[in-house]
């Protein structure tokens, strides 16, 4: 017979929030309050008590897992992943640029995504460290096409380290289109990789605005190496399997929030 929800102990109770957790990435009190039938004030002692552990961290409303490692999927893995949802924010990213722009545009496969969506536009000069999107944009486009150097970095299809960072000094763009593979509000962007780190905060350097494209399943992530605060970016587009709660806390911070359909 199964026992009724507010007969589970604290052990178990914590234990199935874990495995929530590494589930979904993220938890919120109001829910795990109606999971297990218990008070707010029980499941905010369950989550202080796992994070004292070291196994998750408290956010505003609920938890994140704590991700501690630097391992990060190649560019092949992760182009299966959320295609809907990256075609989706790529079309609506797409919609911010206009003839003439100047660009700079961040590898991933979210920002390849959007790159594919600027083949109608016209007088275009992209700057990008991504091979690919240099590649496809120089093929299908009218753009010009700045690709910087430095060390291809294997299995990523993309320039890094010191030669990568000293290619931008003395550029200016219009718009940098970002991307990244965790976000916060506390722990703003981050990435796996120190050396990319340091190509995407000059990308972000010189753009006049600073446009973020980042699928709903990265948001309440943290991962090992900080890029920038939350608070530098002007746009975030995301998809519509965003929480409200984070749509809310960014918009708090006087980010432009935009939620791509899918």
């Amino acid at each position: 017979m199964e026992r009724p929800k507010e007969m589970i102990f604290a052990e178990e109770r914590q234990s199935q929030i874990m495995k929530l957790l590494r589930k979904e990435g993220k938890v919120f009190v109001p829910q795990l309050c109606e999971r297990f039938g218990v008070t707010s004030v029980t499941i905010r002692n369950d989550l202080n008590e796992l994070e004292n552990r070291g196994l998750l961290k408290r956010t505003h409303g609920g938890a994140i897992l704590i991700t501690k490692t630097s391992f990060e999927q190649s560019i092949a893995q992760k182009q299966t992943r959320n295609m809907k949802q990256k075609d989706a924010i790529g079309k609506l990213a797409a919609s911010f640029v206009e003839d003439g722009d100047t660009l700079a545009v961040d590898t991933g496969t979210t920002t390849m995504a959007f790159a594919r969506h600027l083949v109608d536009k016209k007088n275009l000069t992209i700057v990008t460290n991504d091979l690919a999107i240099a590649a496809f944009l120089e093929e299908e486009t009218d753009a010009t096409v700045i690709l910087i150097g430095g060390v291809v970095r294997k299995n990523h299809h993309c320039t890094i380290g010191a030669l990568a960072v000293k290619c931008l000094d003395g550029l200016r763009v219009d718009k940098t289109f970002m991307a990244t593979n965790g976000l916060t509000v506390e722990g703003g962007l981050t990435t796996p990789d120190m050396n990319q780190a340091e190509v995407k905060r000059k990308l972000a350097s010189i753009g006049s605005q600073i446009i973020l494209l980042c699928d709903s399943e990265k948001i309440g992530t943290d991962v090992f190496v900080k890029v920038m605060d939350a608070e530098e970016i002007d746009i975030l587009i995301t998809d519509d399997g965003v929480d409200k709660t984070d749509v809310e806390r960014f918009v708090q911070l006087d980010i432009d929030v935009q939620i791509a359909e899918t």
